[in-house]
């Protein structure tokens, strides 16, 4: 098996770095070699991963996810945060401890060797269907040796690695807050490339059933379901003479593992004794939980650490007196949010308690003077730009509205060459983050210039020739863009694409009108209102704005737009549009066409929220449930085009 992944993960990078980077890193004749290899591995084992390349497994797009009843309940576990009652309910037995990952349960079924379905827990008795997510985890045997009814029961997680990538290319109100959540909502996603793209794993940590064989032990059976190819949680032997040690052991290692856990499961390893033991109407009587009992101290609050991140958000983090907390000295600890600041009453002085969550992260526990004395910044601490707080998914947030300041300069080149702005392909977030510590991008007009830097750009680590050359290419595609696009892509405050749109078609697609417009006028904008209108204005009114822009137009044209029909079908109606879509290639043609009705489309849904077009219309997403508070009505595409054709 070892081999196989080695194998698998080898062969996978080779096909990444030919096909996409244009990079190869070995000859077609090594990799036919190590190909040819592990098609033999898979053929002597009977095992086949999902991430395997001599699998086209393709992705699967379901309408909706179907319940299913599970043949056996599952039920929760009792918990302690004690390791002396933990060890007295061992008492004589023998057991084994494992993690208790921090994701969401899944359990598989095979049968003639393949797997067949993969469902949710869900409340224990009915989950959900999300086969077609299974078929594409990363670690996921597709195929096994075993040709009996095999049924299992696994943890479906997401790596800290991952989950920071993928809340790097998020907007900040779309931020997940952790893993667990992140892995929850893309396991139970309709369209299986997303899942993939997620890269979801799966750790085994119970064998059901496996037709026609009978095990003594628990580690017996998730030794047997290693050697079928199945990753499995890792467990060790626990009696009432190791435990304390070996529970010492897990948690000295908590910070350097990269999957989330949020503490340990013991069980008793015999299967008879197990079975003898029977269960609550609540808990197994087997198994039990152990949660790290967080270890707390008080300290004084020094001062609040405004820091501006690369997305403009201004994180408040707490500066206190240092204090021991498992073994480490510690004396900051993220606030998260002005919300959160507001409702601890944070003071210069006060005395608060802090603990680390999970052993890990420093929080504030409580605070236990209250004398709430914090002000809130009203310029960033970097560039002295103008903040603001913006409502986001989960509380309140301080922001920096200067587009141009220094901490948030790499994001802002970002967004400039993203799809829907000046859409520029090849220059990566990475590729940026190069050229901007090489000294050949300052501010977005130099991405226009790059060819004076051909040279130097073709020595660089990882370019040459061909790379080098399907940059300049897009570049040059980029300098006929629509005028929308390129106000978008400035990333002013508040003014996304469609309202760069709506900006547009007032002034007549006139760069100067909107460049001079006063913010009363702004205004009157249908749909804009004061808040749009103001971070329009602040923008042109900077002096250092309206020179790179100005420099911007001598290297672009702007294409004629797009007609659209005043008085269609869809004239003064708003949509918002959500989740998976089926009959569209992607939300942006959907877009294109209501809007080519006379309709608008936003980001958000609000009182003035026509329709929020979601597939998944029971979805417990935040737009559903802000659609369901406001009385927005929730319609799948199918009933837009009944409604509007």
């Amino acid at each position: 098996m070892d081999r196989m992944k080695q194998l698998i993960s080898l062969l996978n990078e080779a096909s990444k770095r030919y096909y996409m980077d244009a990079d190869p890193i070995m000859t077609d004749f090594e990799y036919d070699k190590l190909y040819d290899e592990l098609v033999e591995l898979e053929k002597s084992t009977g095992i086949i991963l999902s991430s395997s390349p001599t699998q086209n497994v393709g992705y699967k797009i379901v309408s909706s996810l179907k319940k299913v009843k599970h043949d056996k309940r599952m039920l929760s576990l009792d918990k302690t945060k004690d390791v002396t009652k933990l060890k007295s309910w061992l008492g004589k037995y023998k057991g084994m401890l494992s993690w208790k990952m921090d994701g969401l349960t899944i359990v598989l079924k095979y049968n003639e060797g393949k797997l067949v379905q993969a469902v949710t827990r869900g409340n224990g008795d009915i989950g959900e269907d999300i086969t077609h997510n299974a078929r594409v985890f990363g670690n996921v045997p597709l195929s096994i040796s075993f040709k009996g009814e095999l049924v299992l029961r696994g943890e479906g997680v997401i790596s800290y690695s991952e989950f920071a990538r993928i809340n790097d290319n998020l907007p900040d109100d779309e931020k997940y807050k952790n893993p667990r959540n992140l892995t929850s909502g893309t396991v139970r996603q309709l369209n299986s490339k997303l899942v993939s793209d997620r890269k979801v794993s799966l750790y085994v940590f119970t064998l059901v059933s496996a037709e026609g064989i009978e095990f003594n032990k628990k580690s017996e059976q998730l030794d047997y379901l290693s050697s079928l190819g199945f990753e499995v949680v890792e467990h060790v032997p626990a009696d009432e003479n190791n435990l304390e040690q070996t529970v010492k052991e897990f948690e000295n290692r908590i910070c350097d593992n990269d999957f989330p856990s949020d503490g340990l499961v013991l069980t008793i390893d015999s299967i008879d004794i197990s079975r003898s033991l029977g269960e609550t109407a609540k808990f197994p009587k087997d198994s039990i939980a152990f949660k790290w009992k967080d270890e707390a101290a008080e300290t004084k609050l020094l001062y609040i650490d405004w820091s501006t991140s690369r997305t403009g958000l201004i994180n408040p983090v707490a500066v206190f007196e240092p204090v021991e907390l498992e073994g480490t000295t510690v004396n900051r600890a993220s606030v998260h949010n002005v919300s959160i600041l507001q409702e601890l009453k944070l003071g210069i002085g006060d005395t608060i308690r802090v603990y680390k969550a999970n052993m890990i992260i420093p929080q504030i526990q409580e605070n236990i003077t209250k004398s709430g004395n914090v002000e809130i910044p009203r310029v960033c601490p970097v560039c002295g730009g103008e903040t603001e707080i913006r409502q986001l998914r989960d509380g309140r947030a301080l922001y920096c509205t200067n587009p141009n300041c220094s901490a948030q300069r790499l994001r802002s080149l970002d967004h400039f060459v993203s799809r829907d702005a000046m859409n520029i392909e090849g220059l990566s977030e990475e590729t940026l983050r190069k050229f901007i510590e090489n000294g050949f991008i300052d501010n977005y007009t130099d991405i226009f210039e790059l060819k004076k830097y051909e040279v130097e750009i073709k020595k660089l680590d990882g370019f040459g020739e061909k790379s080098y050359s399907n940059i300049e290419k897009s570049i040059e595609k980029s300098r006929v863009c629509a005028l929308p696009n390129f106000l978008y892509a400035l990333g002013i405050n508040n003014v996304g694409l469609s309202n760069a749109k709506l900006l547009c078609k007032y002034y007549d697609n006139d760069i100067d009108a909107i460049m001079n417009a006063k913010e009363e006028e702004l205004a009157e904008i249908y749909g804009f209102g004061t808040v749009i209108a103001h971070s329009i204005h602040i923008y042109f009114t900077n002096d250092k704005n309206r020179k790179l822009v100005e420099k911007a137009l001598k290297h672009i044209t702007f294409s004629n737009p797009e007609p659209t029909d005043e008085n269609g079908i869809l004239k003064g109606m708003t949509f918002v549009i959500t989740g998976d879509l089926e009959k569209y290639k992607n939300r942006k043609e959907m877009q294109k066409e209501i809007e080519s009705k006379g309709g608008k489309v936003t980001g958000s849904v609000t009182k003035n929220t026509t329709y929020l077009i979601n597939n998944d219309s029971l979805s417990a997403s935040t737009k559903n449930k802000k659609a369901s508070e406001l009385g927005i009505p929730v319609i799948t595409e199918d009933e837009y085009i009944n409604m509007f054709k």
